[in-house]
């Protein structure tokens, strides 16, 4: 029976390869009666080239937010912050990465010193062991402790930038309005303002970039959608990311930049941020009409989603419910929740204001204070009515009798459990919420 490396021997012998690699890369290009070789046989001995990485570690930082993707010549701080370190909030960002990627910035003939401190040992990094002062790292590294607890003083500095936090004149810089206190900020006083320096998160960049490689490139990508190609059945569907742009950081030297934008050959990807483009042949006041539901299922993405929903329930059976089935429901209703969203704030927004006091306007009261809900602001009775009566509440119910009759009209057999469940997951829905709140607020949808 084999007996058991010793873990710290075994760091060692890790350590002892990768610079063997390295030494071996440049031996391979010298002729054998080169001169160099000796030298280069000294400067690659563990212990001298380990030295010699604790010096020029120095040179690099290990940041999430380059200052450089803002200008390759601003010579700002870059930060490091990881996304356990920051606030949670709902938009998103950083902070709902649970694994990333490290960037780097610095002197690129530097980086051989990074990659080393990359080297994984049963799935942590040398730089994370180091970090948690493992001592047969440290053993592994020099027998003399002094000297090995130096040199992970100095691999840990990387996480920090050199000197205190600044900004640079081609930074990207913001002036911020913060008031001092509980009354609005004054746009005349400059001491009213925070300064604020944007950087891009390099780690978000990258976890994005490779999402919608591996959707856009992927095998599976590829083979879904020559199935549709085909008419042919594909056990699942693919990705599709209307008017993506692509930025190139850096030019033709995106490492200056970072690591991982040299990485990527300066690809930094841009999700299309635009707002609604409104049919307005779509958004004619709702006469002669007494369900405004009617009308918000015959607009295209709609059926689609319904057919699309159907068809997926239709295929369930009863003892069918493990979690991947229940995020696939959540998606087709938070997607149905998104369009009836658009569809409110398209009347609310550009129809005037009381036109469901028409005589022709037969909708019922909760779907009138839905779609016009300015005309509260001159219409006393109805204003009175607005504030007092349910008619949210009324409003998901009616959404719940129309999702059912729909999806009955599909074959499915659906009963009241269905109907309070369309009913609940709409009033609990955080974006149908902050629309509801905001018309009672006299705020744009």
């Amino acid at each position: 029976m084999e007996q058991a490396i010793p873990r710290s021997q075994a760091l060692q012998q890790l350590i002892a390869a990768f610079i063997g690699s390295r030494l071996n890369d440049k031996l391979d290009k010298l002729s054998p009666d080169d001169p160099k070789r000796s030298e280069l046989n000294a400067q690659y001995q563990p212990h001298s080239w380990l030295a010699d990485a604790a010096r020029r570690v120095t040179q690099l930082q290990l940041v999430t937010h380059p200052q450089k993707s803002t200008h390759p010549d601003a010579r700002g701080s870059s930060l490091f912050a990881p996304p356990d370190s920051l606030p949670s909030r709902l938009e998103i960002g950083t902070h709902c990465l649970s694994d990333f990627a490290s960037d780097v910035v610095g002197n690129a003939a530097a980086l051989d010193v990074y990659k080393f401190l990359k080297l994984e040992y049963q799935g942590q990094t040398l730089l994370q062991m180091l970090q948690a002062d493992d001592a047969d790292l440290l053993q592994a590294l020099h027998h003399d402790h002094e000297t090995a607890s130096q040199w992970r003083a100095a691999f840990c500095s990387i996480t920090e930038p050199a000197g205190g936090p600044a900004s640079h004149v081609l930074a990207k810089q913001i002036y911020w309005p913060v008031s001092p206190d509980n009354y609005p900020a004054d746009a005349n006083d400059d001491s009213h303002y925070h300064l604020l320096s944007i950087l891009n998160s390099s780690a978000l960049s990258h976890w994005l970039y490779g999402r919608i490689q591996e959707h856009r490139f992927g095998d599976a990508a590829k083979a879904a959608r020559q199935a549709k190609r085909d008419g042919s059945h594909h056990p699942h569907g693919y990705h599709d990311y209307p008017q993506l742009a692509e930025e190139k950081k850096g030019g033709t030297k995106p490492q200056n930049i970072s690591q991982l934008n040299s990485e990527r050959r300066g690809s930094n990807y841009l999700l299309a941020s635009l707002p609604p483009h409104w049919d307005s042949s779509e958004i004619r006041p709702l006469y002669q009409l007494d369900n405004a539901f009617r009308r918000f299922g015959k607009r295209q993405a709609v059926r689609t989603l319904l057919r699309e929903f159907g068809d997926f329930l239709s295929h369930l059976k009863p003892v069918n419910n493990n979690i991947h089935i229940r995020q696939r429901r959540e998606r087709y209703l938070g997607q149905l929740f998104d369009e009836l969203l658009q569809f409110g704030s398209a009347y609310s927004n550009s129809q005037p204001p009381g036109w469901t006091d028409h005589p022709d306007c037969l909708l019922p009261f909760a779907q009138q204070c839905w779609l016009d809900p300015y005309r509260a602001e001159q219409d006393a009775d109805f204003n009175l009515q607005f504030e007092c009566q349910d008619w949210p509440q009324q409003l998901a119910t009616d959404f719940a009798y129309w999702l059912n009759r729909h999806l009955e009209g599909k074959g499915l057999q659906l009963a009241e459990a269905e109907f309070d469940f369309w009913r609940r997951e709409l009033a609990q829905d955080a974006g149908w919420q902050g629309q509801l709140d905001r018309l009672q607020q006299g705020a744009p949808a």
